[in-house]
């Protein structure tokens, strides 16, 4: 499972961190493996992990974002009239063969891991 979100310490980000790592007994005990993804670099990924116990590996897709490109989740954004290029809140469910099973692009910062647990039927 791969998840990517705009950056380390935000309060969106840091809810869905944290719900991941509060479902993280039932991701584990089922061999599912989870991967957070944004443009931050290690020391940050560290500090975030480190601040707030985060079980699972965060990685660094510098810009330009050439991952999140691939998967369509670093692009054109807008917020209050203002337009630029940033990292979107997507998430993916991959099997163990690589192939994609789920995505999901309107993501709830505070459930999302509540929600693939659910639709995998593991809750």
């Amino acid at each position: 499972m791969i998840y990517f979100y705009p950056k380390d310490q935000t309060p969106g980000c840091t809810k869905e961190a944290c719900n991941f790592r509060d479902r993280w007994e039932v991701f584990a005990a089922n061999q599912i493996k989870v991967l957070g993804i944004s443009k931050d670099g290690a020391l940050s990924h560290l500090k975030f992990i480190q601040k707030y116990d985060l079980p699972y590996t965060l990685l660094t897709d510098a810009e330009p974002c050439p991952v999140a490109t691939k998967y369509e989740s670093y692009g054109l954004k807008k917020f209050m009239g203002r337009e630029y290029m940033g990292m979107m809140r997507h998430t993916f469910v991959i099997d163990t063969q690589g192939k994609i099973e789920a995505i999901y692009l309107k993501v709830k910062a505070d459930s999302m891991a509540n929600q693939i647990l659910t639709d995998l039927g593991l809750d």
